[in-house]
């Protein structure tokens, strides 16, 4: 059974590698948004032209990544978002609902400190959790039937 998994929100450490690392050798097949800040900021405008106004930049950005994201969880057996210590991800917020919405079974990473302000992103998940490494534990229990140290 090979579970696709979307690995989505915060973008400034490397908690996608540790899970892609973790899983290695068990039957997974991970994808995940464009994560070069620049990149997701700017992809709008270097391909479809400059915009004096920050909205409509922003707005070229936003659609294009959408086109990602949107196939990413429409495909993914298991979605994980990851909301970050450091900034608001109003985007992870976003793919986490559109991924209960579609009824796909999702895994919240997040600290303490978020605990009431994501009471309703994690009453939509599966699972919640504080560190990339549960996400893996999980993994290897719904692949495997294993418990960790196990």
């Amino acid at each position: 059974m090979t579970l696709k998994i979307y690995l989505s929100g915060e973008i400034h450490t490397d908690w996608r590698d540790q899970i892609i690392q973790g899983a290695a050798g068990m039957d997974v097949a991970f994808s995940a948004p464009v994560t070069d800040h620049d990149a997701s900021d700017d992809c709008g405008v270097a391909i479809m032209g400059a915009e004096p106004d920050k909205f409509w930049h922003d707005n070229k950005g936003a659609n294009l990544n959408a086109i990602r994201t949107r196939h990413g969880i429409q495909n993914a057996d298991v979605v994980v978002v990851r909301f970050g210590e450091k900034y608001k991800q109003w985007n992870a917020a976003f793919d986490a609902g559109y991924a209960a919405a579609l009824g796909k079974s999702l895994i919240v990473i997040h600290g303490p400190e978020h605990q009431h302000p994501l009471k309703e992103v994690d009453a939509a998940a599966l699972a919640v959790v504080q560190e990339p490494q549960q996400v893996i534990d999980i993994l290897s229990y719904v692949l495997n039937g294993t418990l960790p140290g196990r």
